[in-house]
């Protein structure tokens, strides 16, 4: 029986009304629309300093201010609902990272982040085999969000079906400090301290949280720290370092696990009874170290170089049965995993207000080194405890790259823009794990591609501007997905190739009532080939291979805009059609010599929604009372492969109340949210082709959040 939940082109009527009626009222506007889409400087896209109005590309940016204001500040999922094209999931499971696609790429990962490239301060933290992790920052520091999706997404590199780019606020000025405080529902807490400021050439921002939550379900309680520091530095004119630290620190999350359609239904707070009995869980630390130089060489000429290196440890328990771990060649069910990465970029600018003609030039380097060990998650009849050695590895991945972007303004309402970006990919690993029923499994390989991309914008008007771009990308598979065979013999699975996808976009960008309001339209189409899918997936131990053809068709929709001095109201709407165009084969139980179960053409791609929508509308004057209210809706997802079942569809509501004081150099901003105001019950995430059948994970019922942040400027 499915959940109940709002569902079904109803739930999609309702949003769509919901947007429609914000959009009437829209009449009156300042200059900046909601969020600063229309006149915002941004450079993801094309690497220079531009409005996201001027960018044949969709690009979405969320200021500062929609990332804080009344929010927990935890989870990057709270403020990207907005953002068409991209679905950002809240897995209530700290143990694992938030789940991120933009269209439909990234949606299979099970852990992680995968397919989206996300970059933090100039820093990749998706690391050289495509899997990222975003949970080392700290939102209540962040400047802006910065979303690219589409053909130049390629230009970044492996994995980059979409960007995410986090910039953290320079500090300037006489020195602000704040603190704040927040306390929700299932014994959630976040304190927070920042400071920031500027004296001559230097600016400093300083910030370190501390948050902790019982969690919504059984066995889900967390806790985390986070400290970030951001110095800078301007020499003289034309001359800027930057220096950014940070550090993360994850003492114990406990994984509740996902649950099987049966126990979903009867109870959506408990957990599998393995979680229990095999007490999964996992700790994360996590320190980086990054700086960036830039220089002007003339007016219209700039350097930029950025070097950073770091090191993150993990320990995660598994509930893997006894027996398969038992198994001669099976890594056990405790992975330990340090990981050393580093990288450097230089690139070089030319780009003038006065000259039709401007480019970016650039190399960049990422390297990982990884130590992994596996263990036996038991010790004669106890489990939960790390016992013997069942693996011990050295991996290394590293890419490579050089890139090139190019801006002609064939005419004044011309302008073409291109890019080509080539990269190298080197995947290595080491096996010191050999005995007589384990072999060496050491192996290397390597991946190439070249991806252009082209685009033409028409500038139509002042306030109307119409695009078309077109690229390719192309996206390896991770050290985690080359691990395995499906055969159960040794070795990397070195048949399994990277998946490359030819991009179409054409778009209309327009702006109105005076700059106050933007309505941006996307559509496109992703033909892919050799997607990388799962082959097989039992006892804790998944083998993947390329399938065949796959096609994503979409259609984005967003406006914002600002109307009535403080008013402020946004709204967006989804649909993409993400389905297998060519039938493939999958495997039952291990050891696989010849998969013999047909995934049919024409089977959705699992983990991926047809049709999403947003709407929201606030009131926030600078001072006193303030509040907002919002509401979401997604269609039903497949789990599997097999569309053997779905989540199903679900529109949630929430709402927020504050007020905001100033009393000299003291500034006080309380509010009070609710999440999921009717409290439905509905799968906030999926964990796609899960072998035990446990695809999902249940979000929240009716939740409370109060918080207060008190600052001072000095």
């Amino acid at each position: 029986m499915a959940p109940r939940a709002l569902s079904g082109p109803s739930s999609l009527v309702i949003s769509a009304a919901v947007a429609a009626a914000f959009a009437p009222a829209v009449c009156r506007g300042q200059a900046e629309a909601a969020g600063g889409a229309s006149q915002t400087v941004v450079v993801t896209g094309t690497r220079q300093a531009e409005s996201a109005f001027d960018v044949p590309a969709s690009v979405d940016r969320i200021g500062a201010e929609q990332i804080r204001d009344q929010r927990l500040q935890v989870n990057i999922s709270e403020v990207l609902a907005a953002v068409p094209g991209m679905t950002a999931r809240d897995r209530q499971n700290y143990a694992q990272d938030v789940q991120l696609s933009v269209r439909g790429f990234g949606a299979r990962a099970s852990f992680g982040i995968r397919g989206v490239r996300l970059i933090v301060d100039g820093i990749s933290a998706t690391l050289p085999d495509g899997q990222g992790q975003i949970s080392h920052v700290d939102l209540a520091s962040a400047e802006r969000i910065e979303v690219l999706r589409g053909p130049f997404s390629a230009l970044y590199g492996n994995s980059s079906g979409g960007v995410v780019d986090i910039v953290t606020e320079d500090g300037s000025g006489p020195p602000v400090a704040s603190a704040s405080v927040a306390a929700g529902s299932d014994s959630l807490w976040r304190a927070g301290l920042q400071v920031a400021g500027g004296a001559g050439a230097w600016g400093y921002t300083a910030s370190a949280s501390h948050f902790e939550t019982d969690g919504y379900r059984d066995h889900s309680s967390a806790e985390r720290d986070l400290g970030n520091l951001k110095l800078t530095w301007r020499p003289g004119e034309g001359r800027k370092l930057t220096i950014v630290a940070n550090s993360m620190s994850l003492p114990e999350a406990q994984d509740p696990l996902g649950l099987t359609r049966e126990q979903f239904d009867a109870d959506a707070r408990g957990v599998d009874a393995v979680a229990l009995s095999f007490n999964t869980r996992k700790s994360v630390s996590q320190t980086q170290l990054g700086a960036s130089y830039e220089h002007s060489l003339a007016p219209d000429q700039r350097l930029q170089a950025t070097l950073y290196g770091g090191h993150r440890d993990t320990e995660q328990f598994q509930a893997i049965p006894v027996a398969p771990q038992g198994s001669p060649r099976h890594p056990g069910g405790v992975i330990d995993l340090a990981r050393d990465y580093h990288g450097a970029d230089l690139r070089w600018s030319l780009a003038s207000p006065s000259a039709p003609f401007s480019m970016t030039v650039g190399l960049s380097f990422d390297a990982l080194d990884e130590y992994r060990r596996g263990y036996e998650n038991f010790i004669g009849d106890v489990t939960g405890v790390k016992g013997a050695l069942r693996r011990d590895e050295d991996n290394r991945s590293t890419a490579f790259d050089g890139y090139a972007q190019a801006t002609w303004r064939l005419a004044p309402a011309w302008r073409m823009d291109a890019g080509l970006r080539h990269s190298t990919v080197r995947v290595e690993s080491r096996d010191h794990y050999i005995t007589a029923a384990n072999g060496d499994d050491s192996g290397q390989t390597d991946f190439q591609a070249t991806t252009p991309v082209a685009s033409l914008m028409w500038l139509a008007s002042e306030t109307l501007h119409l695009y078309a771009s077109a690229g390719r990308g192309f996206e390896t598979p991770t050290l985690n997905e080359l691990a395995y065979r499906s055969d159960g013999s040794a070795g990397l699975n070195l048949s399994l190739q990277p998946a490359r996808s030819d991009n179409l976009e054409v778009g209309a960008k327009w702006r109105f009532d005076g700059g106050a309001q933007t309505l941006n339209l996307a559509i496109f189409g992703v033909r892919t080939r050799d997607e990388i899918v799962t082959q097989t997936n039992q006892g804790g131990r998944a083998s993947f291979q390329n399938a065949g053809k796959t096609r994503r068709d979409g259609v984005e929709l967003g406006w914002s805009g600002r109307w009535g001095g403080d008013w402020r109201s946004q709204a967006s709407m989804t649909y993409l059609d993400a389905r297998y165009d060519e039938a493939f084969l999958i495997c039952g139980a291990p050891p696989c010599q010849a998969p013999t179960i047909e995934v049919p053409a024409g089977n959705r791609l699992p983990g991926v929604a047809r049709s999403s929508a947003y709407a929201s509308l606030q009131w926030a004057p600078a001072e006193g009372w303030r509040g907002g209210a919002e509401v979401r809706y997604l269609s039903d997802v497949p789990v599997n492969d097999l569309n053997t079942d779905r989540a199903a569809s679900y529109t949630v509501a929430s709402a927020s109340l504050g007020y905001r004081l100033r009393r000299g150099a003291w500034a006080f901003d309380g509010f009070v949210r609710a999440d999921n105001l009717f409290g439905d019950r509905y799968a906030g995430s999926v964990i796609v082709n899960e072998g035990n059948g446990r695809f999902f994970e249940p979000a929240p019922g009716r939740t409370w959040l109060a918080g207060l942040n008190v600052s001072y400027g000095f």
